[in-house]
């Protein structure tokens, strides 16, 4: 068995790219549930480890529980699975087999080989490599078939992607990855395994995929000169060769499909606007700048105050956009049904519209055509200016033409265009007022993107 000690994880734990409270002093480690999952070296043991955050300023200290997986070799054995892994070393311990070098067994194959059967049993895989790109939990892929999420920051019971997935696929939706098994301890879930979609890409590589054809399709420097006191005519983005608004209009459709089995799923409830009007009240409330304090922000809020028929309220995706969906050969399918990580959990599981799903879809398409063209170096000419805003338009609008109609016939949305409209666009504004707050603290040169938003949904209200 590793000894983990409390002191040396608090050190350890920050340095880590899933821990979420890096902003934030550890005030206390406390470690509990340790199991060896293998004795032999090199060892493993997975823990669960309460972590105490010191007071914020602005509210009392909390405590949050992660789930660990500590692998050890002995100091003598080679680990280049390590290199260029510095921050995974958690350094020597004590084993009932030695002194030992600890690490984060999830970066070590033969160890992450292990993990498989335990949350699908009689499964076994010859090759796994860890997937690179997630922030807050760690996903290893097995053969190129298997895709096992492990849990890093649990929640007190069930995990929504776990429910969410689960309960969808037993309803008949096809656009979620099959789920294959999970393990869970004393009512959390650990990990959970599902088919992985090999060869897919997801919808944010694929946008921004077009605004690089889009713009290299309208670059005139690499044109022939012909007359050079002539114009060039700008391309629409409906004809350069790698137009997205197709694959727009079928990701609308099946938003419209996922709404639909989620309904089915979960149940739909009367919308309920006070619930749905207090967070984004109280988000312009702490969002201390000029464009937020203005009293047209609150008063485009005040519209959906108003409505008569608001649709329906049910469980959504809850932080949709073009990352967490991914586009295969079969299709487009859904990933990540833990919602918005930086809202709480009561706000992640309540009911919500719908349109809130397709407001951060319509966001992601703004935020794909402004990072198109900060990668094209565009945003101070103006051409290119222009081009991004038409592929924003176009596929806004196709994605649009694919979910009204299907949504409607699912009784999903209100059946008024005015209230529709009026609805949707509360749920824009309260997502860029999200964007806004996390900009300002994190990326204050991307500010001006959710401003823009911001500044043209209370112009389109006047």
């Amino acid at each position: 068995m590793i000894e983990l000690d409390a002191k040396t994880l608090a050190d350890w734990l920050p340095q880590q790219r899933w821990f979420g409270a890096k902003d934030r002093a550890i005030a206390s480690v406390a470690v509990r549930d340790v199991v060896s999952l293998h004795d032999e070296w090199p060892q493993l043991v997975r823990a669960l480890v309460d972590v105490s955050l010191a007071d914020a300023g602005d509210g009392p200290a909390s405590t949050s529980t992660y789930q660990v997986l500590i692998g050890a070799r002995p100091p003598v054995e080679p680990m280049d699975f390590l290199q260029t892994h510095d921050a995974a070393v958690l350094g020597p311990v004590d084993t009932d087999a030695g002194d030992g070098i600890a690490y984060d067994a999830t970066l070590d194959g033969e160890l992450g080989l292990l993990l498989l059967p335990l949350v699908v049993a009689g499964e076994s895989a010859s090759l796994v490599r860890p997937l690179g790109a997630e922030q807050s939990n760690t996903s290893l892929v097995y053969d190129d078939r298997i895709i096992l999420k492990v849990f890093r920051h649990l929640a007190d019971g069930p995990n929504r992607d776990v429910e969410v997935t689960t309960r969808l696929a037993e309803v008949g939706f096809a656009h979620v990855a099959e789920p294959l098994g999970t393990l869970s301890v004393d009512g959390r879930d650990l990990a959970f395994a599902q088919r992985f979609l090999a060869g897919g890409a997801d919808g944010w590589t694929l946008a921004l995929t077009s605004l690089r054809d889009l713009f290299a399709a309208n670059d005139t420097t690499q044109l022939p000169v012909i007359d050079p006191n002539a114009p060039m005519p700008d391309m629409d983005p409906g004809d350069a060769g790698g137009d997205f608004a197709h694959e727009a209009e079928r990701l609308g459709v099946m938003t419209a499909e996922l709404h639909a089995s989620m309904a089915e799923a979960f149940g739909r409830e009367r919308a309920d606007l006070d619930a749905w009007l207090a967070p984004m009240r109280a988000q312009v409330a702490r969002t201390r700048h000029p464009d937020v304090d203005d009293g047209r922000v609150r008063g485009l809020l005040d519209q959906l105050g108003s409505v008569k028929d608001a649709g329906v309220a049910i469980r959504i995706h809850g932080d949709y956009h073009l990352g967490q969906v991914m586009r295969t050969d079969t299709g487009w399918f859904v990933l990540d049904f833990e919602g918005e990580p930086a809202r709480p959990l009561e706000e992640r599981q309540a009911v919500a519209s719908p349109l809130k799903d397709v407001a951060g879809m319509l966001r992601s398409f703004h935020y794909a055509s402004q990072v198109g063209l900060r990668d094209r170096g565009g945003v101070d000419d103006g051409s290119c200016v222009e081009l991004a805003e038409a592929w924003e338009t176009r596929n806004r609008e196709a994605f649009l033409d694919g979910y009204w109609p299907a949504a409607g016939e699912a009784g999903l949305v209100p059946s008024s265009p005015v209230a529709r409209d009026a609805v949707l666009a509360a749920f824009e504004l309260d997502k860029a007022v999200y964007e806004l707050a996390y900009e300002l603290s994190h990326r204050p040169e991307w500010v001006a993107i959710p401003l823009a938003a911001i500044s043209r949904l209370v112009e389109g209200a006047r």
